[in-house]
């Protein structure tokens, strides 16, 4: 699917008003070992439904993902093959950039550590772009992807993800702002340099750390 697709809406028109006004900067700096909360966020018991406007409709038994780039063994899963993964359990705190979020998150998936482990990244490997079936994409650090709490997720809360937060699958990198966080995903390739993702072409951070209030781009 090519990448940056998605039509303009009223939605990413108003966040690129948001990103030109700095809206919900604060100023402050937390840290995560000082502040669990990071500055400018609000506590919500719920879980708020943000995207681009479309929830694609994937049967689990047409879904895949590729992984590709800089790697020394590039990967296709299907369903099944990607269910035969080793899965895993993690428990993690979530941040919109929208500013809420939600502590204890129970997520049940594959981690990205052992997705890595099964494709070999090169040497030259630095940066990782997602790419979703609504035609979403986002790029990160590989360090970030590779974090200890990062995983493709199939199941919150114990229950398989629903399709309006990304199910059948999507990735948690929960010491990023959730919109690096790509639902629906079906493909993630291996950089070896950054390049921008959807809304990081719109006015938003290359990194989005909440606890820096990476909220949108320096230039």
């Amino acid at each position: 699917m090519a990448e940056d697709r998605t039509p303009d809406t009223k939605l990413t028109t108003t966040k690129r008003k948001w990103a030109d006004e700095g809206r919900f900067l604060t100023g402050r700096v937390a840290r995560p070992d000082e502040d669990r909360l990071p500055p400018g966020q609000h506590l919500v018991k719920n879980w708020p439904v943000l995207d681009l406007g479309q929830h694609p409709i994937i049967d689990p038994q047409s879904w895949s993902l590729a992984i590709g780039g800089l790697v020394a063994h590039p990967q296709r899963f299907d369903w099944a093959g990607f269910q035969a993964l080793p899965m895993s359990k993690t428990l993690s705190d979530i941040h919109c950039v929208t500013t809420w979020s939600r502590y204890d998150n129970h997520w049940r998936g594959v981690t990205t550590r052992d997705l890595l482990d099964l494709v070999q990244p090169l040497p030259e490997a630095a940066f990782v772009m997602l790419k979703s079936y609504d035609g979403y994409t986002t790029n990160l650090p590989l360090a970030d992807f590779a974090s200890e709490d990062a995983l493709l997720a199939t199941h919150w809360e114990g229950e398989p993800l629903t399709r309006e937060h990304g199910g059948p699958v999507r990735l948690i990198v929960p010491h990023l702002y959730l919109w690096k966080s790509a639902k629906w995903i079906s493909g993630i390739e291996i950089l070896g340099a950054d390049r921008a993702g959807f809304w990081e072409k719109n006015g938003y951070h290359m990194l989005g750390d909440p606890w820096r209030e990476q909220r949108y781009s320096e230039d």
